[in-house]
């Protein structure tokens, strides 16, 4: 075989080889789980015969798109905090309405009505957000702690 042939396979085998790690890493960038950004939380506190309200909002991003986002209200003290939630955990929380927001994203919000039974029902301090989202490619991501917000 001549030098200039086996420098030419040298060079394809190389060229190859990137494009093969470069499609790999496309690949592999498409099955990234959803990321969550800019999470807040709002408690209102019931007064008098007005309700209050829990109001949660993230952004969510995934390239495949977002399928379904879940939401979950728990306090610091609770069983949750000692076993640490699980997406299995997360099944029976509640969706979030998610609405576009960019070419991957989607801002999702979550608003629940406090009545003064439920205030005076419920532990007092530290409340974490936990939240739940799922691509449509499948891939998921759990954030036991997205945002916090303090009972009163």
């Amino acid at each position: 075989m001549s030098r200039r042939i086996a420098l030419s396979v040298a060079a394809g085998v190389v060229v190859l080889g990137g494009a093969g790690a470069g499609a790999f890493a496309l690949a592999h960038a498409g099955e990234q789980p959803p990321a969550l950004a800019h999470s807040t939380a709002r408690y209102t506190a019931p007064d008098g015969d007005r309700d209050g309200s829990l109001t949660f909002v993230t952004d969510v991003t995934a390239s495949s798109g977002v399928t379904s986002v879940k939401v979950l209200a728990w306090p610091e003290n609770s069983s949750f905090a000692e076993k640490q939630l699980t997406t299995k955990d997360m099944t029976a929380a509640e969706p979030a309405v998610c609405e576009p927001s960019g070419e991957d994203t989607v801002r999702c919000t979550y608003t629940a009505e406090v009545t003064g039974s439920d205030a005076e029902s419920s532990p007092r301090g530290l409340w974490h957000i936990a939240v739940l989202a799922t691509a449509q490619n499948g891939t998921t991501t759990l954030n036991t702690e997205a945002s916090d917000f303090t009972v009163r």
